[in-house]
């Protein structure tokens, strides 16, 4: 599927096409710290994600537009949708002002189930390795992405078979690389409120995205049989 028109994308910066995301170079300008630039991540289900790039060696890079203009000390925060702007033929564009925020303005008009029509959010969980017991990280923005975090919490609760960092199929991880900070993994991307601790936007019971027919696992054959019979 094709997200965006080449019309709606035209003269953007740093653009990058990625299956059901699409990538842009992207700032927020503070009076006393001038320009934080990153990346935005736009998903089909109406995510949006920024890397920070405002120092280098800047870890986060999984904030929400909201986070990422608290942390480039915007004066006035809370208005991210002109302030956060990408560059557009060379001119700085405030979001607001481009075609990027559609699927985020879709994924807002809830239904009364709490579906982004008929598409359910996922926030961010984490799974132990086995062997150097740091948690690591699992986004969970498409069908493939929820079928790699199924089968490591599936692998974990078996002892023969327990999830290791080379599992990430993702990231690139080792037992190796650093842990998060406590601070960091608060933020696991609800469309809420950033440290959200779970609620009904961003904790899914079981949909169509996260729930597997060929798999054998009780969960998802319970979820298999129930929407048959329904």
């Amino acid at each position: 599927m094709e997200m965006f028109s080449g019309e709606e994308l035209n003269g953007m910066s740093g653009l990058k096409l990625e299956g059901e995301c699409v990538e842009v170079t992207c700032g927020c300008t503070s009076h006393r710290y001038g320009d934080a630039v990153g990346t935005l991540r736009v998903f089909l289900s109406g995510d949006l994600r920024v890397s920070c790039q405002c120092i280098p060696g800047c870890n986060e890079d999984n904030l929400t537009p909201a986070a990422f203009e608290k942390h480039s000390g915007r004066e006035t925060a809370g208005k991210w949708k002109n302030t956060i702007w990408v560059m557009v033929q060379g001119e700085k564009t405030p979001l607001a002002k481009t075609s990027l925020l559609k699927y985020y303005n879709k994924s807002q008009k809830r239904s009364p189930n709490g579906s982004h029509h008929g598409r359910q959010y996922h926030r961010d969980e984490f799974v132990q390795c086995s062997h150097c017991n740091k948690e690591r990280r699992f986004r969970l923005r498409t069908k493939e992405e929820c079928r790699v975090y199924h089968d490591a919490v599936t692998s974990s609760a078996h002892s023969a078979s327990n999830w290791q960092c080379s599992d990430l199929t993702f990231d690139k991880i080792t037992c190796e690389d650093e842990e998060e900070r406590a601070s960091r993994k608060a933020l696991r991307g609800c469309l809420r409120s950033p440290s959200c601790k779970g609620c009904t936007k961003c904790v899914c019971f079981g949909c169509n995205t996260c729930r597997f027919s060929d798999c054998s696992c009780q969960t998802c054959v319970d979820f298999t049989h129930n929407n048959a019979t329904n």
